[in-house]
């Protein structure tokens, strides 16, 4: 498996899994935003060709804001979101972003586990967040103590 920067070949693939997890997906004009974006990082995890997972953050005013992360249903339980979410949140430090927040849903025991396993902090609540299901979301923090 290779981590790397995504670019405007891997959306296809990269909004079918968006497509097949998200009720509420991005679109591919989306993502082709993000990837073009000077301070967003976006990347992919692939394998033998395919593009099993992919994450991406908006850097804004020294913060990270962590707006998708999603592996593909036959890569999952294999470490690819721990292994993408690290190589973000490095690339992200390298580029002078020391705070990192997300949301997810209170339902997402495994999301959750893993962002508390590499540190995130829960800081609140966002009542009603998402849609399809109704759910709130657990907003959480990654702080350097630079």
């Amino acid at each position: 498996m290779q981590i790397r920067r995504m670019n405007r070949d891997d959306i296809t693939q990269v909004c079918a899994i968006e497509n097949s997890t998200f009720s509420h997906p991005w679109s591919e004009e989306s993502f082709l935003d993000a990837v073009n974006a000077e301070k967003d990082i976006y990347l992919v995890a692939e394998e033998e060709g395919s593009i099993c997972g992919y994450c991406g953050l908006w850097g804004i005013a020294g913060e990270g804001q962590i707006t998708n992360v999603a592996v593909s249903e036959q890569y999952r339980n294999k470490g690819y979101a721990g292994q993408l979410l690290c190589c973000l949140l490095q690339l992200g430090k390298e580029a002078g972003l020391y705070d990192f927040t997300l949301e997810v849903r209170v339902s997402n025991a495994p999301a959750i586990h893993l962002y508390h396993k590499l540190g995130f902090k829960d800081a609140g609540i966002r009542k009603d967040f998402y849609e399809k299901p109704k759910e709130d979301a657990i907003i959480m923090w990654l702080q350097d103590k630079q």
